[in-house]
Formats: structure tokens, sequence, C-alpha cells
């Protein structure tokens, strides 16, 4: 697993190297020793798995307050998506910024989302699948979003959203609830 930066510090792409033979394919989704320079004293505590099943459709942007901030680790396990984090921590240089990376099986790529920062994806092939690894338990009190159209972020989404949940179009604008979203 080769650990990749992205223009936002702390936001990493980890790379795995897929072996492939007559039978098929093998890869590494996940080492502990290897991850330990990224993940630290923190633990997998939750794995998650999605399917999104329209193209264009947007899930997030979602993150957790503390004290159940949460690291994320995601994958796409079929088809493909746009990844993407936004930087929350009020004390960085890039708060507010985000950064974005197509992840697909292919690739073998993971997305490494630090505490502080919200995430979301848009799908990019019919029945994108997609695995996350939590290091904290989901707590609903503690859970908020970003407008994936709030005009502040700017995203630049590749495709027209759509089939966005209810409770993704209720997330209030930054400049309706800037106060609660710094971290």
């Amino acid at each position: 697993m080769k650990v990749l930066d992205t223009p936002i510090p702390d936001l990493k792409i980890v790379q795995s190297t897929p072996h492939h033979d007559d039978r098929g394919a093998f890869v590494r989704l996940y080492c502990g020793q290897e991850m330990e320079s990224l993940i630290g004293h923190r633990q997998i505590v939750q794995i998650n798995q999605s399917e999104t099943i329209r193209v264009g459709a947007v899930r997030g942007l979602h993150y957790q307050q503390p004290p159940h901030a949460e690291m994320k680790m995601v994958r796409c396990l079929r088809g493909r998506v746009w990844d993407v984090a936004v930087d929350l921590r009020s004390e960085s240089p890039t708060f507010l910024k985000w950064y974005a990376h197509e992840l697909n099986p292919a690739d073998a790529q993971m997305m490494v989302i630090p505490e502080g920062f919200a995430h979301g994806f848009q799908v990019l092939e019919p029945n994108s699948e997609l695995l996350y690894l939590h290091t904290e338990f989901y707590h609903p009190p503690s859970e908020r979003g970003l407008r994936h159209d709030d005009l502040q972020l700017n995203i630049a989404w590749p495709l027209t959203p759509k089939d966005l949940s209810p409770r993704d179009l209720a997330h209030p604008l930054l400049s309706d609830d800037f106060a609660g979203v710094a971290l």
C-alpha cells in the first residue's frame, strides 16, 4: 500500500497493488501495519457498505461532531464514484476547501478522510458500491451535513446532481449555520 498526498493536508489517497493471474485478482483492502502512519492509535470500529443505483445520484456531505468525529476510509467495490471531502477544521489553511477523487475497483484506491472533514460522493456508473471503514461508531445526535449545492463550497460536481435524500436536501447552507460547522 502506498500513501499519496492530496492538496489538502491530512487527506490522503491509499494505492493498493492488485495481483492478477489466470484465476482472477487479489487486492489487500486494508492492513493495520501498513496504515499505522495514518490511523495511529485509532481502531476500525464499524464497516459499512452502500449501493447507489442511479448515475448522478449524490450522497452527503456528512460528518459527525466531536467527541464522535470519525476517520473514514472509503473504497469503491463496484462501479465508479466521484468522492468528495470538505475540510471543516476551522484552524486549517484549507478550511472549507474541497478535494475530489474518482474511486473505482480497477484503480484499487482508497480515500482516507480524517476527523474534521465532511464526506460525500456522486455516482458515475450505475449500481456503484462503496465500502467504508470508520474509527467511530455512528452516533445520530452528532451527525451533521453540508448542502451539496452550497455556493460557498462551489463544488464542481461532474454531473447534474440528482436523487438526493430529503435529509441531505434539508442541510443548512453555510451562511445559515456557519458557527455549527467549524470543527
